[in-house]
């Protein structure tokens, strides 16, 4: 069986499935589909799957013509979960986030198992790319294949590759991003290596799933950290009336064991946010702590209440009434140039807006609209930037930090201008470094 999967890998013959064209399966499908092979997109979304048919680009950070130039070739989308039985080849990227007890929510992933292991048959390979804890491809993925009569390393072959994308980072994409690649027996591994070689520059090879879903959660606790420690610094350099920007511009001129992170009004993103808690849940399970997990997710999830912290000392400080505030947030995206809500810090900025009982809006040039989503309803529509939109607004919260937003603009017609993203390098005014 191996053989067999190999070589229809290696002379394209195989059909890859991507189950979830989210910002990490798109880009994953799209990249197969670009190399010659033969791509079936699997989303619930029927919307999403209408724009992949009619050739358009459901994410305004992926390049257009890119995008049109993959799916005029060997790709189709569909939302029939039936047909993952031609595929040789399914590849997981389902979202994985974390209930409001912070604990994993796997519901996506189960339910995509459910829907699928009927179709399971010999000399298909499976791949999960979703994060998750250590054990979760032994643990979660395996019974379901098993329970069907197949026998992994074998007939059938399991894998789990973390994906890395980054939405909007236009020096590493897709293709040369380095693949963590892993199997749950050598067979598995090889052939896991095998299909991403039809897609990226470079794979690394681990010795087993739980070494590769580990090693996802370290790029995110990492960075996670990282942020939760410049935020805080952030906050004692406000004190001590320093400019944290400039602090990190001159601690970045050493030229080793030193990597600049910047602060924020906290912290946004499927991944970030959400993964370090994977095995901060995994760690009690064996009764450890995860003390630093936990303390930059604290420092980062109040970084917003901070934000306005700052705000109502100014109006203190100058003897204004900090109630019945008319207040617009610039950016609704978790970082600049891309459209992805997750997790955002504006949304909390926003719901603390709210909690206030203060006018609220929003003005972001990629979302027209505020979306439907679970745990947040605006009924809003983004406020163009104009002088006159400008002076009708008590505060301006600079939130996300677009390239098309004017700066100039903003600063010189906001009564009360908050940047908490370091944009404005001099001191004006109107101006709050929050």
């Amino acid at each position: 069986m191996k053989e067999i999967l190999i070589k229809k890998i290696k002379d394209k013959s195989a059909l890859i499935g991507v189950i979830g064209l989210g910002y990490a399966g798109l880009p994953i499908a799209l990249r197969f589909a670009e190399n010659d092979c033969n791509v079936l997109g699997i989303d619930i979304d029927e919307k999403k799957i209408e724009t992949l048919r009619l050739k358009k680009n459901p994410f305004v950070h992926m390049d257009s013509i890119e995008v049109e130039a993959a799916l005029n070739k060997k790709f189709e989308a569909t939302s029939d979960f039936s047909k993952s039985k031609k595929c040789d080849v399914l590849i997981l990227c389902l979202p994985t986030p974390i209930d409001s007890e912070k604990k994993p929510n796997l519901s996506y992933i189960e339910n995509t198992m459910n829907s699928i292991k009927e179709f399971f048959r010999k000399g298909q390979a499976l791949i999960l790319e979703s994060t998750t804890y250590p054990g979760t491809t032994e643990e979660l993925i395996m019974p379901y294949i098993e329970d069907e009569g197949l026998i992994i390393g074998n007939d059938f072959f399991l894998g789990y590759s973390p994906e890395r994308e980054d939405p909007g980072n236009k020096k590493y994409n897709t293709k040369t991003i380095p693949k963590v690649c892993s199997g749950i027996t050598k067979n598995c591994s090889e052939i896991v290596s095998a299909i991403y070689l039809n897609a990226v520059d470079e794979v690394v090879n681990v010795s087993s799933p739980r070494t590769a879903e580990m090693s996802k959660l370290l790029e995110n606790i990492y960075r996670s950290v990282n942020i939760g420690l410049v935020n805080e610094m952030k906050i004692i350099a406000d004190e001590m009336q320093i400019d944290i920007h400039e602090v990190i511009n001159a601690a970045a001129t050493k030229p080793f064991g030193f990597t600049a992170f910047y602060p924020g009004p906290g912290l946004g993103g499927h991944c970030i946010p959400v993964d370090p808690f994977y095995l901060s849940w995994k760690a009690k399970q064996l009764g450890l702590d995860a003390k630093f997990i936990e303390l930059s997710g604290e420092v980062n999830r109040k970084m917003p209440y901070w934000v306005f912290s700052k705000i109502e000392e100014f109006y203190t400080k100058n003897n204004k009434n900090f109630s019945d505030l008319n207040v617009l947030v610039l950016g609704l995206s978790y970082k600049k140039n891309i459209d992805d809500l997750r997790e955002s810090p504006s949304l909390a900025l926003m719901e603390i807006t709210k909690e206030l009982g203060f006018k609220i809006a929003f003005s972001d040039p990629f979302i027209e609209f505020f979306p439907p989503m679970r745990n947040h309803d605006f009924n809003l529509k983004s406020t163009a930037i104009t002088k006159e939109n400008l002076e009708t607004f008590d505060v301006v919260i600079l939130s996300t930090d677009h390239d098309d937003f004017d700066y100039d603009l903003i600063q010189k017609h906001s009564k009360i201008l908050v940047d908490t993203r370091g944009i404005y390098k001099k001191n004006y005014k109107n101006l709050i470094r929050a």
